[in-house]
């Protein structure tokens, strides 16, 4: 019984739970590391390859040892080194996009994972409810939606606005019935964001970030990079409490522009899928589309820095992540997706 549904809640730990969570969202990026370490280099010093069984092993035996690594939950150690078995087999499978997995910096997104049978959840009244994490207790939540369906793993982490505990479920949900509607075919593109054969007007996306949002962006932006040229120069690299007020304030604005973006895609691929019985896209090259015109040292690129705007511009908009939605929720609304080559379209 997999999870076929996400749920994401924003999550309100205590100043406590607070301090004990960023330490496990460092734990877990080192375990990360680690373990990815440890299988690179027995595949190069033996042609073998690691899998978490065998791992799980040589994690009991550091949990004796290792202080900060005991203090992890082992269940959520365990969970790290399924993901990787699940990164490796993305980067094999030749129809998966994934590449071969890489470290985690320091700068990561933290994040902690748990399977389903390590969580618990309690409804407290309408608008609130709480997860039991393991070595914590309970952290309270705040319910937006129900869960609809039975828990099978749960992931904490944090991002520029605070913490949120993510939630996939079994729901059971199958595949609807046609639902008949009229077809259509979306162009996404930059200046107009989505252009639907069916309306005669295209759907703009609000900028991700307004006129002042952006200044304040390249400001911080700014004063960051000269905060790193002083720690480098004199702090040995150390980082300042100033410098890292500074990071905090770019990763909220960051954040803040995801969700803008976020936001208008799920109610964009949401119309599309509920609206129409078949919606019909370009099966586009994101990866190549957004490749850098900087060229190499001997032949340089041009317009570089023209090249680099319009990258940023369509990524903004997100059509990799446009598709994956029409993807499931065309299943759910009874709807058929329809990817054509873009040539001549």
């Amino acid at each position: 019984m997999k999870a076929d549904m996400g749920r994401r809640y924003r999550l309100y730990p205590a100043r406590e739970h607070e301090k004990v969570l960023t330490a496990w969202g460092h734990t877990a990026r080192a375990l990360w590391n680690v373990a990815l370490e440890q299988r690179v280099f027995v595949y190069e010093q033996r042609g073998y390859t690691m899998r978490a069984a065998e791992q799980c092993k040589h994690l009991t035996q550091a949990r004796a040892e290792l202080e900060w690594l005991a203090a992890f939950p082992a269940k959520a150690a365990q969970q790290i080194l399924r993901h990787l078995d699940q990164a490796y087999d993305n980067f094999w499978n030749p129809e998966h996009p994934a590449r071969f997995p890489v470290r985690k910096k320091r700068g990561h997104r933290l994040s902690i994972p748990f399977p389903g049978q390590a969580v618990a959840v309690r409804k407290v009244n309408r608008k609130w409810a709480e997860v039991r994490l393991p070595k914590l207790g309970w952290v309270r939540f705040r319910l937006s939606r129900a869960l609809g369906g039975t828990i099978r793993n749960a992931t904490v982490s944090r991002d520029g606005t605070g913490w949120y505990v993510s939630f996939g479920v079994h729901t059971g949900a199958t595949t609807a019935a046609p639902n008949g509607k009229p077809m259509c075919g979306v162009d996404f593109g930059v200046a107009a964001s989505a252009f639907v054969s069916t309306e005669m007007q295209p759907r703009v996306m609000p900028p991700s970030l307004t006129v002042n949002e952006k200044k304040r962006l390249k400001h911080l932006e700014q004063k960051k990079a000269r905060q790193f040229a002083y720690a480098k120069k004199h702090n040995g690299g150390r980082y300042s409490h100033r410098l890292r007020r500074t990071i905090a304030a770019i990763a909220k604005l960051r954040t803040r522009q995801a969700s803008r973006r976020s936001d208008f895609t799920h109610k964009l691929t949401t119309d599309l899928a509920k609206n129409h019985g078949m919606v019909g896209i370009e099966d586009l090259r994101v990866r190549n589309m957004t490749k850098s015109a900087k060229g190499t040292v001997a032949v340089p690129g041009r317009n570089v820095r023209a090249k680099a705007g319009l990258n940023r511009s369509i990524l903004d908009h997100a059509p990799g992540t446009r598709r994956r939605q029409l993807e499931y929720k065309s299943r759910l609304y009874g709807s058929e997706l329809v990817v054509v080559p873009p040539f001549h379209t």
